[in-house]
This record gives C-alpha cells, sequence and structure tokens, in this order.
C-alpha cells in the first residue's frame, strides 16, 4: 500500500512539475509577445505583421563580457578567496 501511495505521489509532483514548466515557456512566449506589440507602436496592415513576425523569430542579444562579469559578482558576492576566483572562473566560461 506504501508503495501505491508513494508511485501516486511521485506521479501527482511530476505532473506539478511539468505543468509549471509549460506555465514559465507561456509566460516567456507572453512576455516577449507584449514586448513585441510595444515596439509595434503604430504599425498597421502587412507592415504589422512583418514586424510582428520578425521580432517574435528574434534571438535574443548574447550577453556582452561587461554584463556577464556584472551577473557573475552578483551571484559571487557571499564568496571569498579561492571560492570566489574558482566560482568566477567557472561562471564567465558557462555564460557565454
Amino acid at each position: 500500500m506504501r508503495i501505491l501511495t508513494s508511485a501516486a505521489l511521485a506521479l501527482g509532483l511530476a505532473f506539478a512539475l511539468h505543468a509549471q514548466a509549460a506555465d514559465g515557456d507561456k509566460n516567456s512566449q507572453q512576455n516577449k509577445m507584449a514586448a513585441c506589440n510595444k515596439e509595434a507602436g503604430d504599425k498597421k496592415g502587412d507592415d504589422r505583421k512583418k514586424f510582428m513576425s520578425d521580432c517574435l523569430k528574434a534571438k535574443p542579444e548574447p550577453m556582452t563580457q561587461q554584463d556577464r562579469m556584472k551577473a557573475c559578482n552578483k551571484d559571487a558576492a557571499d564568496k571569498k578567496g579561492d571560492e570566489r576566483k574558482a566560482f568566477m572562473s567557472q561562471c564567465l566560461k558557462s555564460k557565454a
């Protein structure tokens, strides 16, 4: 009986996590749509359709080295010495 209960809880948790991940993707797409709509301004008709299509397909700009350094520094605020040095090295490599 405990095995069935554990399996049911695990299955429920898996479904909840999947639904939450799907909502995150949806919110991201909604945010992109809202930003593109705002940029489109007063464009109308075919101009607006083309602009929206291009805007929604666009990939985000990669982080600059300076932005990457700022983000890593913020994440490393509680680290010191060799631990910080190792963290910064790995962080700067992974966010490329």
